[in-house]
């Protein structure tokens, strides 16, 4: 049987989006036909490296990226295109999930597989959109925040889980609605749209951040919600913005004490 790690591996080491993207929903499929398995717990795992880029985009510090309004049609599609950016790491990001952490339950695979598959679903279609716009994947330069994130937390799968999916992830909740009314009162209903997907389908995605970090916790014996407060000052201060969408992060596993440990650390 053919190991999901070493699949997982080959996806992250793809450098083309259009290798990255073919390669994801090849071993999703693959691991929905049970033909991937994951290896053992004491399977040597590699050190966590930059994963299979594009030259392109040019890769910046984020004070370095221009700030561009939705009113023009280069300001939109360079909004497209940080949010493709955003999709194309998050598929690094879930393989790298798979990948790193061993000796985890089925149900742990199956969702970060499943959520790989999404985002490059997400990407296919934020790419398309931004072609439409007369652009393409590199054409904006872009940062590299979410993988800082994971190179900071590759040692600790309770880490991981709080931080990535919980922290810098689900921004995306806080901060889509509103730009799904801007972008309509602009009439741009096809990015809308996209929009609207991402959005419901990155609760799901949030909440296996929520349901794994909270199983991690189980398993150490910590109680979460502190927990969950020492991790975002250690590690989150910096990147936490309000306003928080707390309907849709409580739809994605955030207790009432977790959303004021988010408001009171940001303020």
């Amino acid at each position: 049987m053919a190991s999901l790690q070493h699949a997982a591996s080959e996806c992250l080491a793809a450098a083309g989006p259009d290798d990255k993207v073919a390669m994801t929903f090849a071993a999703a499929a693959a691991f929905g036909r049970g033909e991937l398995q994951p290896d053992a717990a004491a399977t040597p795992v590699d050190p966590i490296r930059m994963p299979g880029r594009p030259a392109r985009p040019l890769l910046v510090h984020p004070r370095d990226l221009p700030r561009r309004g939705f009113g023009t049609p280069e300001g939109r599609a360079a909004f497209v295109h940080s949010i493709a950016h955003i999709e194309f790491n998050a598929i690094d990001l879930a393989w790298d999930a798979v990948y790193r952490f061993r000796g985890m339950p089925a149900r742990y695979y199956a969702d970060w597989v499943g959520v790989a598959n999404d985002e490059a679903r997400h990407f296919v279609l934020l790419r398309e959109r931004l072609q439409q716009l007369g652009h393409d994947y590199g054409d904006f330069d872009a940062h590299n925040g979410l993988w800082e994130m994971a190179e900071k937390t590759a040692h600790d799968g309770l880490a991981r889980m709080a931080l990535v999916p919980r922290v810098l992830e689900a921004r995306g909740l806080d901060v889509t609605p509103g730009m799904i009314v801007k972008l309509r009162s602009l009439g741009d209903d096809a990015t809308a749209d996209i929009l609207e997907v991402i959005l419901r389908e990155e609760i799901a995605h949030v909440a296996a951040g929520s349901r794994w970090f909270r199983w991690h916790c189980e398993r150490a014996g910590v109680a979460p919600e502190p927990k969950f407060r020492e991790l975002l000052a250690e590690y989150a201060r910096a990147v936490l913005h309000g306003p928080f969408n707390v309907q849709a992060r409580s739809a994605a596993g955030f207790s009432d004490e977790e959303l004021r440990a988010l408001q009171q650390i940001a303020s």
